[in-house]
Formats: C-alpha cells, structure tokens, sequence
C-alpha cells in the first residue's frame, strides 16, 4: 500500500469508525499530507526511521515565501504524532509499516498556562459598558466564558434553547463527542438574561452578531451567528480599553475559570470533568496552581512556622 492512500483510508476510518471531530480529522490531513509533500507516494513497507529523521529536518527549514516558518518543537511533534496513529491505524489491519513506538517525539518545554490574576480579572470584567444591546452581549460573553469555562468553539455553537434557565445549567457536547454538564454561575445567568431581554430578533444562536439582516427571514433562523474570530477580537479589545497588559483571549478566561476553582478548593479531577478533557494529564498543566495553594497552607497552618 503507497501513502496516499493508507492516508485516505486512515481519514475515513478516523471520521466514520472513530467518530472524530472534522477538527482532529483536519489537522490530521495537514499534517500527513505535507509528509506526502516532502516524501512522495512512497510504499508504506519502504518507509524507514532515516525518512522520518530526514523529515524532522525538513520541518525545521520548512520556508514559506523564502522565509524561515521556525515551527516549535510541539508543532513539529504533532506531525509526528499524525505519522504514528496513521502507522498504528496500518498495524491493525495488518499492512506492512514501520513500528510507530519508533517514532520517539522531541523533548518540549513544559507548557505554562496563562491567566488573569483575581485582581485583573475583576478589572477586566467592571470595564464593559452596559449602555447598548452590543455592549450588553459583550459583557454577557466575557461572563459566560469565565463562569462555565467553554471552548469558544463550543460557546458559538450554542442556541438560546440550550439553556436550562431554571437550573443554571446546560449540556454540551465538546472534543470528540464526549457530552458533559456546565453550571452557570447566578451572576453570568443575570448577564445572560439582560442581554437576552433586549433581543427582539427570532435567530435561535444564544449570542448574535449586531450586522443588519434582511427582513426576509425564511429557513434562515440560524444567520447572524457570531463567528469565533469575532468573539477573540471583542475580548482582545476589551482588554486594552480595560488597560491589560496581558493578552487575552478566550482561551484565557478558560484557564481563569480553572484556576478560581483550583485555588478555592475544587480537586484536579473534577476541573478535568468541568473543562471536558479525555485525559487527566491535559488538566495537570494548572497542578502549579493547585501545588501554590498547597504551599500557601502549608505555610500557614504549619506548627513549626
């Protein structure tokens, strides 16, 4: 078997056997599709651990325009980890390839997250105006994002009947399918439902787009939904008329959300349920948050202090 096709087959088997997210399918495409780019179709029985070094090469100068991409260790290793699930996908049905355990990914640097302290954080919030429906849905947003800890992909995708107004509550469906509950906090709810109060369009989004639209409204109750960029902008500009030196972002709140919970008492398992991770090991980027509230009491109930 060549290459293109053990990755077509291996991208109908990740979309209809495992259910995976158009996402993960897409970045698994632009990954294995630029290793067909440097290697060509080649036989996958052909394929040795000399091409994947001579890859890794070829990532590292990878230009775009004549200029250097300078692509990180943790870019470079996705590309790897695309290589290995396609080579597992292979094993498993028996086609000749190279073992993927292989494959060894580079040694990264430990992630550290970004987040607003309690103080900025506070700051940022108290800086939206309240005047205009626009700015209402904006300060609605920044709630929202803070109190339930939403990807914003998983926020735009939501209709107003998705929220249970009288539990505080909603369902989503995030990465890869998994549903999982979110709470909403009393006060984002009031945000929420004063921004909602001055809606008086039919649209079914739960966060619309100020752009006119046509009167003619027919089969067309899903338009004016805000689109993720729109969202990034709205947060980012916000936080230079709030004076933040930090970037800010969606993703930002999210992580504001995780650690509130972590540093008022909340264990790491039920962040990880909360945020929708698969896996423990994506949580444990904020264990410096929780291992500082460990030592703050450490020292503070400590008797030999």
């Amino acid at each position: 078997m060549k290459l293109t096709l053990a990755i077509k087959n291996f991208l109908i088997h990740c979309e209809v056997t495992k259910n995976q997210s158009s996402k993960t399918i897409e970045n698994y495409q632009h990954y294995l599709l630029r290793f067909l780019e440097f290697l060509g179709d080649k036989p996958m029985h052909e394929i040795t651990l000399t091409d994947i070094t001579e890859f890794r090469l070829f990532l590292k100068r990878l230009t775009k325009n004549g200029v250097r991409l300078n692509l990180s260790i943790k870019t470079i290793n996705y590309h790897l980890i695309s290589l290995r699930a396609l080579l597992k996908f292979l094993q498993r049905n028996d086609v000749a390839c190279l073992t993927p355990e292989k494959i060894e990914l580079a040694k990264s640097h430990v992630r550290q997250i970004e987040f607003l302290t309690q103080k900025e954080l506070i700051k940022y919030l108290e800086s939206f105006a309240m005047v205009s429906i626009v700015e209402k849905r904006n300060k609605a947003i920044a709630e929202f994002l803070v109190a339930t800890g939403l990807r914003i992909s998983e926020m735009i995708k939501l209709n107003r009947k998705d929220i249970n107004y009288e539990e505080q509550s909603l369902v989503i469906r995030g990465k890869g399918g998994k549903v999982r509950p979110v709470f909403i906090t009393a006060r984002a709810m009031q945000y929420l439902q004063d921004y909602l109060q001055r809606r008086d369009d039919p649209f079914l989004a739960l966060f619309v787009s100020s752009k006119k639209f046509n009167a003619d409204l027919s089969g067309h109750l899903d338009h004016q939904r805000l689109s993720a960029y729109s969202v990034q902008e709205m947060i980012r500009k916000q936080a230079i008329l709030a004076k933040i030196s930090k970037k800010v972002t969606p993703h930002i709140l999210r992580h504001c959300f995780a650690t509130n919970l972590l540093q008022n008492g909340a264990d790491l398992r039920s962040v990880q349920e909360l945020l929708g991770h698969s896996s423990i090991s994506t949580t444990q980027i904020y264990t410096h948050v929780s291992n500082q509230k460990l030592r703050q009491d450490h020292e503070q109930f400590s008797g030999l202090n």
